[in-house]
C-alpha cells in the first residue's frame, strides 16, 4: 500500500483512554491531509471510563452511555479511521505494519504505518480455577462485562454475592453489590484488604467493611468455584469452607496486555509492561510509542519502574504521545503513586511508598500514625480520620502518606502528592499554608498534624 506523497500514517492499537487521546491530540496538531490516523479496537466501545463501571453496576450512574466520553462516531467525525471489533493479531516492527482480524467476518489484513501507538491496556487476572468460566462468574474490565454483570444481578435467584479479591475493584464492587441489596462476602488472599496500604491501615478498612455488613475472609485463597445442576455458579470454595454464591465477581487485579509487544521483541519491564522513555517512545524505537495500562512508569519517590494501571495516567500518556506523534514535544515525568477509593462512606487514600516499598529500595524511614477529625471537633459532622506518614530518616523527606476516614480523607492525600512531587521534607510541610475554616478542617489539618509528629521523630532520631 503506497503512502500518499508527504502524508504519513499513524496506526493506533487500542481504542480506550491512552489510544484515543493520542489519536485526538495528534489530530489537533495535524490535519487529515498531513496525517492519516487508523485506530483498531477489538471491543464495541471507545473512550469509556472503566473506573466508573462499579458505580454503574451499583446504580449511582444510571446509564451505560454516561461512561462514554467520546463515541466512535465522534472520533470518525474528527477524521480518525476507527475500526471497531477489529483485533490486531501481529506487529511486524521490521516491516512497519500490523495484521488485524475483523472479529465479525474473520478476515485478516495488513496495514502499514509510519508511526505506531501501542495502547493495548490490561487484562484481568483470571485465576486458573475449576469453574472460573461458569455462568454467573464475572470480571469487570469493559462495558460489555458491566452489562453482563448487571444482567446476572437482575436474573439472580438468590441475593448472595462473593467478591474474590480486595483491591480497588474488589472493595468498589462490594459496595456496588451492597447497594444492589446483595449479601456480600469478600474472599481475600492478603492478610488485610487493600494491599496497596500497609497492613495496619488495611485493618481499619477491614473493620469498616464489616461494620457495613460485608463479611471479610482474609488470608484465604479460593480453590474452586462450584456449580449447580444448571451449570451456574452456586458457591466459592476455599480449603476450609464454602461460601454460597448466586453471583461471583473477580477483582483480583490486572496485568499488562503485552503479548503482541512481547512477540514483536519490544522491551518489557519486570512487571511485564512496555518500557518507554520520557517522551513515551518504546525504548530503542523512534517511531513506536506506548501508553496506558500496558506500560510501566517511573515512580518518582522510589526511582524504580512500577506498574500503575490508572485512567489518570493513561489520559496523560495519550496527550504526550499524541503531541509527539503529531510533531510537537511533550514528556511524562513519572508518578508518585496516588490512588483513592471508597467503600460506602469510608474513604481510602494513599500516595508514595508503603513501608515495604521503602525497605525494598533501601530507604530508612520513620513512620508515624495520628488520629484527627475531618472538621473542627466542635463543628457538626466532624468524623475521625487516621493519617499514616513515612519520612526518610535523617533528611526528613516525605516518602508516603495513607489516609483512612469518613469524609474528606480521599482528597486530602493530594496535598501529600504535591509534597512528594516537590520533594518536600516533613519539616517544610508543617509550614504549608492550607485552607482552614471549621467546616473544612481542624485548625491544624490532619496532614499537618502527621507532618509535625514525623518532623519531631526525624529530629529525635
Amino acid at each position: 500500500m503506497s503512502m500518499h506523497q508527504g502524508r504519513e500514517r499513524l496506526v493506533v492499537v487500542g481504542g480506550d483512554a491512552a489510544g484515543m487521546s493520542a489519536a485526538s491530540q495528534a489530530r489537533r496538531l495535524k490535519g487529515p491531509e498531513e496525517l492519516e490516523i487508523v485506530a483498531f479496537e477489538r471491543g464495541h466501545f471507545t473512550s469509556f471510563s472503566a473506573c466508573g463501571i462499579p458505580y454503574w453496576v451499583g446504580g449511582a450512574v444510571p446509564e451505560r452511555d454516561d461512561l462514554i466520553a467520546r463515541t466512535p462516531e465522534e472520533h470518525r467525525a474528527r477524521g480518525i479511521d476507527l475500526r471497531l471489533r477489529t483485533e490486531v493479531t501481529e506487529l511486524d516492527v521490521a516491516g512497519q505494519r500490523v495484521r488485524a482480524r475483523d472479529l465479525e467476518s474473520g478476515t485478516e489484513s495488513w496495514t502499514s504505518y509510519d508511526k505506531l501507538v501501542i495502547a493495548t491496556g490490561a487484562r484481568p487476572v483470571r485465576p486458573e480455577l475449576p469453574g472460573a468460566d461458569a455462568p454467573g462468574v464475572h470480571g469487570v474490565q469493559t462495558l460489555d462485562d458491566g452489562q453482563a454483570l448487571i444482567d446476572t444481578l437482575a436474573r439472580a435467584k438468590g441475593r448472595r454475592a462473593v467478591v474474590v479479591g480486595a483491591g480497588y475493584i474488589g472493595v468498589e464492587m462490594a459496595e456496588a453489590l451492597i447497594d444492589r441489596g446483595f449479601e456480600v462476602t469478600v474472599v481475600n488472599r492478603g492478610e488485610q484488604p487493600m494491599s496497596t496500604l500497609d497492613p495496619d491501615m488495611g485493618r481499619l478498612v477491614h473493620r469498616a467493611m464489616e461494620g457495613l455488613g460485608i463479611t471479610m475472609v482474609n488470608g484465604t485463597e479460593v480453590t474452586k468455584i462450584l456449580t449447580g445442576a444448571d451449570g451456574r455458579v452456586r458457591a466459592v470454595a476455599t480449603r476450609h469452607a464454602e461460601y454460597p454464591a448466586d453471583v461471583v465477581v473477580l477483582g483480583i487485579g490486572v496485568r499488562p496486555e503485552t503479548a503482541l509487544a512481547r512477540a514483536a521483541g519490544l522491551p518489557l519491564g519486570a512487571h511485564g509492561g512496555l518500557l518507554t522513555d520520557l517522551a513515551m517512545r518504546v525504548r530503542g524505537h523512534q517511531n513506536i510509542w506506548a501508553g496506558g495500562d500496558c506500560v510501566e512508569v517511573l515512580n518518582l519517590v522510589s526511582g524504580q519502574e512500577q506498574y500503575v494501571p490508572l485512567g489518570t495516567h493513561a489520559n496523560k500518556h495519550g496527550q504526550v504521545i499524541g503531541t509527539n506523534a503529531g510533531g510537537g514535544y511533550a514528556t511524562f515525568p513519572g508518578v508518585v503513586g496516588t490512588a483513592v477509593s471508597k467503600v460506602c462512606d469510608l474513604e481510602i487514600a494513599r500516595t508514595g511508598l508503603r513501608e515495604k516499598d521503602a525497605r525494598r529500595v533501601g530507604l530508612e524511614f520513620e513512620a508515624v500514625t495520628i488520629e484527627s477529625t475531618s472538621r473542627a471537633g466542635y463543628y457538626p459532622g466532624a468524623s475521625p480520620m487516621t493519617v499514616k506518614m513515612l519520612a526518610e530518616r535523617r533528611t526528613g523527606r516525605l516518602l508516603g502518606v495513607q489516609i483512612v476516614g469518613r469524609e474528606g480523607a480521599a482528597k486530602r492525600v493530594d496535598i501529600a502528592a504535591v509534597a512528594l512531587t516537590a520533594r518536600l521534607t516533613v519539616e517544610q510541610m508543617t509550614a504549608l499554608d492550607l485552607g482552614y475554616a471549621p467546616p473544612f478542617s481542624p485548625v491544624w489539618d490532619p496532614v499537618l498534624v502527621a507532618a509535625r509528629k514525623a518532623a519531631r521523630q526525624v529530629r529525635g532520631s
